[in-house]
């Protein structure tokens, strides 16, 4: 997306209402820099932007000290991170961890309830996110970029009656209401398959004289994806997003995604439904439902002409713990295993009437993970495409039917 210098700061909008510095519209409270003196073993969590993305884990710092309710954070706060890879780092959150200590690069917001509404204030900032990016690509140094109280104060937008506000929130809130309930019943639907999954394969003190001991290369191909920046789209091509671990881990492409061209090979495209391994950097294992785009290099794209996707899946999934701790042992800045690690693991294979009771019982719980997942991805679209146009007062809420 192209700013000028004055669209950048200055939003323009055919909304009736008051123009107001974006500063004022909240309370914008940073983080502490916290050192390691302040960490524990237990305590609360110290959120930094890691967090948000990736939620807590192994990583996570703690502490047991009290630093104030100024940057004591909880579920439903809004948080703003403002510094750091413009591409991926800076976003607008609302708080889904537990209770926990804000850290620095972090902003809480608490919204300026004489002009705004909490709801519509996280509009907002998702709608002014791809200027922040930019206004953070403007001041980059050694891969950072940051949006400071001082660009807060400068950008202004037109700010509408809390009626209209109320109206707007509606139908976007609507669509994440959906999103919500859709996350949270593959949240559930991936719990049992997970406890199948472990009492089929992983109870029982000896293993079956029908089945047979095997490994992941010995169930399935591991395709490592290409190093997409030689692979940009021609002059008179459509390009295809790049799948890269952030969009892995956000589960969809986006205004920041890299192109590729679609002329690569077929093998090196994924669509809906494909499982995804990233071996380096983050350890992820999932189930993708983003859309059509290219496979870039440290993702593996695991397919097989033997097995079905439930279980190649399931075992992969299954693996991924013992991968991340090779990965946090390897020597180096950056965490990965190696392709002969995925000879070494073991995979059970049932005899065929297992497999089929099995597979009876696993297949249908991750179709409907995946076919919640392409609705969200679809819903998330038309949020994101109804976002800019009722911010900005180009489309009525009033022509808007859900």
């Amino acid at each position: 997306m192209k700013f000028d210098e004055s669209s950048l700061y200055s939003i323009k909008s055919d909304l009736d209402g008051t123009r107001r510095s974006l500063f004022d519209l909240a309370i914008w409270k940073n983080g502490l820099a916290f050192k390691k003196i302040d960490f524990s073993e237990i305590g609360r969590p110290v959120i930094k932007i890691a967090e948000l993305n990736n939620g807590i884990n192994s990583n996570t710092s703690f502490t047991l000290g009290d630093y104030g309710e100024e940057v004591f954070i909880r579920w439903d706060d809004l948080l703003f991170s403002w510094s750091g890879n413009p591409k991926t780092s800076i976003d607008v959150f609302r708080y889904r961890l537990q209770d926990g200590w804000l850290n620095q690069h972090i902003f809480k917001v608490t919204a300026n309830g004489e002009f705004v509404t909490k709801d519509f204030l996280y509009y907002v900032l998702k709608f002014l996110k791809p200027h922040f990016t930019e206004i953070a690509k403007n001041k980059q140094t050694t891969g950072l970029g940051h949006v400071t109280i001082a660009d807060l104060k400068r950008m202004s937008l037109v700010i509408p009656s809390k009626k209209v506000q109320s109206q707007i929130i509606s139908i976007l809130k609507a669509i994440d209401d959906k999103i919500e309930v859709n996350t949270s019943i593959n949240k559930n639907l991936l719990e049992q398959a997970q406890s199948i999954f472990t009492q089929e394969f992983l109870m029982f003190d000896r293993i079956p004289d029908s089945w047979q001991e095997s490994s992941l290369l010995g169930i399935a191909d591991y395709l490592n994806g290409l190093a997409m920046q030689k692979y940009r789209p021609k002059d008179d091509e459509q390009g295809l997003p790049v799948l890269k671990i952030k969009e892995l881990r956000q589960g969809s492409c986006d205004f920041n995604s890299e192109l590729c061209s679609p002329s690569i090979k077929p093998e090196y495209i994924v669509h809906d439904g494909d499982v995804i391994f990233s071996w380096s950097g983050s350890l992820l294992v999932d189930l993708w439902c983003g859309g059509t785009c290219g496979l870039n290099q440290h993702l593996f794209k695991v397919t097989s002409s033997t097995y079905d996707k439930w279980f190649y899946y399931a075992w992969t999934n299954h693996h991924l713990q013992k991968f991340a701790a090779i990965a946090a042992d390897m020597a180096t800045t950056m965490g990965h295993i190696k392709r002969e690690e995925l000879s070494k693991v073991e995979v059970l294979i049932p005899s065929q009437s297992d497999y089929d009771r099995i597979g009876g019982l696993l297949a249908p719980l991750y179709g409907l993970v995946i076919a919640n997942r392409i609705e969200n991805h679809k819903l998330a679209s038309l949020r994101d495409a109804l976002l800019p146009q009722l911010m900005s007062g180009q489309l009525d809420v009033s022509e808007v039917s859900l």
